[in-house]
């Protein structure tokens, strides 16, 4: 029960993979993990030019304390490495049993698990909660096997654009039929923090509501997804607000064939506008992608990917990376 109650924290919490088992005696377990990822990319913004790019950086330390036969005390650390930072982005304790894993601290949510794409880069625009993680974080996660559940919740966290507080509640609820996984995320936010200035004139302040529907399945080396979201932005700063309402939609497959894997994609996004001034106005953008991916090793890929989409200007897409994780 330890090692799978382990491998519960580790998903409470969404950091890298485990990797070395550094100590396992007396009803204790420890294990580092870390992840280093690499990229030169060329991405869609207009006029610009390809790069190298430091995608990912991880380092994680998960526990496991056995309390009793039924009860086990989990906690984690981690660390992000980005533009040449290190950020301390989980600190987390919480209990474990039967029941599931209830964690508190620094953490991520449950809809930063949201998504069925399988792109690296260049699956164009999504569905987007804003924010997927907080340092006042409270969350429960369960799995069965065939059932699983989760809430998470954001609570009276300090807002860096205003002087109003963050809080959010999130969740997820899904099944698994054999080769059949679906799944749906439901989310509320007050006063997220955001950058919507292309259309309501300024940062500041989202309320944002939405839901993803989420499915999967899965046919020897083939593996077949497709997801339908809307989500709703408004202002909640300024007395006269602006509104976003947007519809999202993926589709996704790949083949795996001894250590190679091929895979194709397609993202939509629609959306209705209205700004704190003007009028409303609508748009959408449909993007492509294609990536194929070469297992080297256990603990080592590499990858390549082209893309596509016809927003205004877009430059064509392409990448190509190495993720090392231990």
């Amino acid at each position: 029960m330890k090692k799978t109650l382990l491998a519960l924290s580790v998903l409470a919490a969404g950091s890298a993979q485990a990797g070395v088992n550094l100590y396992d005696e007396n009803g204790v377990i420890v294990d580092l993990s870390a992840a280093a990822e690499v990229q030169y990319i060329q991405e869609y913004t207009p006029n610009s030019d390809p790069f190298l790019r430091l995608d990912d950086g991880d380092l994680a330390l998960n526990t496991t304390i056995a309390v009793n036969s039924q009860l086990n005390a989990v906690a984690g650390i981690a660390f992000a490495f980005e533009d040449s930072d290190v950020k301390n982005d989980e600190l987390w304790v919480g209990l474990g049993g039967d029941f599931g894993t209830v964690t508190f601290g620094r953490q991520l949510l449950i809809a930063d698990d949201s998504g069925i794409g399988k792109d690296y880069e260049l699956g164009g625009d999504g569905l987007d909660f804003v924010q997927a993680e907080g340092d006042q974080t409270v969350k429960y996660v369960y799995d069965n096997g065939q059932f699983y559940a989760g809430i998470s919740a954001v609570i009276a966290e300090d807002n860096k654009d205003t002087t109003a507080d963050t809080s959010i509640v999130d969740g997820r609820l899904g099944a698994r039929f054999g080769n059949f996984d679906a799944r749906v995320y439901l989310y509320s936010g007050s006063d997220v923090s955001g950058d919507f200035v292309s259309f309501f004139g300024q940062n500041g302040s989202l309320d944002i509501d939405g839901y993803n529907l989420e499915a999967e399945y899965f046919m020897d080396a083939f593996a077949l997804a497709a997801s339908f979201g809307q989500i709703e932005y408004e202002d909640a700063t300024s007395a006269n607000k602006g509104k976003v309402e947007a519809d999202t939609a993926a589709l996704a497959g790949s083949y795996t064939m001894n250590q190679t894997t091929f895979a194709l994609g397609y993202t939509y996004l629609g959306w209705d506008e209205k700004p704190t001034a003007g009028g409303k106005t609508s748009d959408d953008v449909n993007t492509f992608y294609a990536n194929v991916t070469q297992q080297l090793h256990s603990n080592v890929k590499a990858y390549g990917e082209i893309g596509y989409t016809d927003a205004d200007d877009a430059e064509f897409g392409y990448v190509v990376g190495m993720e090392v994780v231990f």
